[in-house]
């Protein structure tokens, strides 16, 4: 589907958002697409260069944007991204907490430093973003999104610690959605899929394409996920149009979540 039949040009115009892991993968794609639909834009991430990188593709779609480095486990240098960020755009419209940490490992493999690492990056991180993001958020009216994945309802071989971080951040959100409606802030989540151009379907295509057709062939839609899919349905939850939604975890996912690892559905007859 081409970007422009999905929404009507600028529906973010004059919007501030800021991305947290915003550098590559999905997440460059929800910086790019909000820039794309009018926002100025701020991303964040622990590599310099990726920021630099990241900022300059942005302004190179005609946005206004900024790539600032930081790291969501290091609270003093969070507070400080935030407030360069609205010193230089204004208050936030916008937060979008998608840094990610994970690996591959059975948990009696997983140390509990390990273990530690992911919950800080995916669970505590999201709460320090969007906490050290209230004193600039727009209020009424700023929209939080917070990236999950379909193992915070499914449980994993392989997966114990991103399962337990990601199962927390879906609470989160619907806890903040909770406390922080009443001054008119959104909170929500989305949990994409199997994408295809990321960073974890890369490694998963070259550790064993066969498990990969089958895990294709498991998702409802018969297809990946494209950056995209999960790109459209941020600017969905971050405009005007949910302006009623808070609390709501969306799967961009073709329906993998449903299917549950059960074997493939059968071709509807025609």
């Amino acid at each position: 589907m081409k970007f422009g039949n999905v929404f009507a040009p600028g529906v973010l115009q004059g919007k501030v958002a800021f991305v947290a892991g915003g550098t590559r993968g999905i997440n460059l794609g929800i910086a790019r697409r909000f820039a794309m639909q009018g926002a100025r834009v701020v991303v964040a991430s622990r590599d310099e260069a990726r920021c630099a990188a990241a900022a300059d593709e942005i302004r190179a779609l005609g946005a206004e944007a900024l790539g600032l480095p930081m790291d969501v486990r290091d609270a003093d240098r969070v507070a400080a991204v935030l407030a360069q960020a609205a010193d230089a755009f204004g208050a936030l419209d916008i937060v979008v907490a998608g840094q990610a940490g994970n690996f591959f490992a059975p948990a009696l493999s997983i140390s509990p430093n390990g273990f530690r690492s992911v919950v800080e990056i995916d669970l505590i991180g999201t709460f320090t973003v969007f906490r050290l993001a209230w004193p600039h958020l727009r209020r009424p009216g700023a929209s939080l999104l917070a990236i999950s994945a379909p193992q915070a309802v499914r449980p994993l071989p392989m997966q114990a610690h991103a399962c337990a971080a990601k199962a927390g951040v879906n609470m989160l959100v619907k806890c903040l959605a909770v406390e922080w409606g009443p001054a008119g802030v959104r909170v929500n989540g989305l949990s994409p899929g199997p994408i295809e151009a990321t960073h974890g379907m890369d490694k998963a295509i070259a550790g064993d394409p066969a498990q990969v057709e089958q895990i294709r062939r498991g998702v409802p839609l018969r297809r990946w996920g494209t950056p995209d899919d999960v790109a459209d349905a941020a600017v969905f939850l971050a405009g005007d149009a949910a302006a009623y939604i808070t609390g709501t975890i969306l799967d961009v996912d073709g329906g993998v979540t449903l299917a549950d690892g059960r074997a493939p559905a059968p071709e509807p007859a025609s």
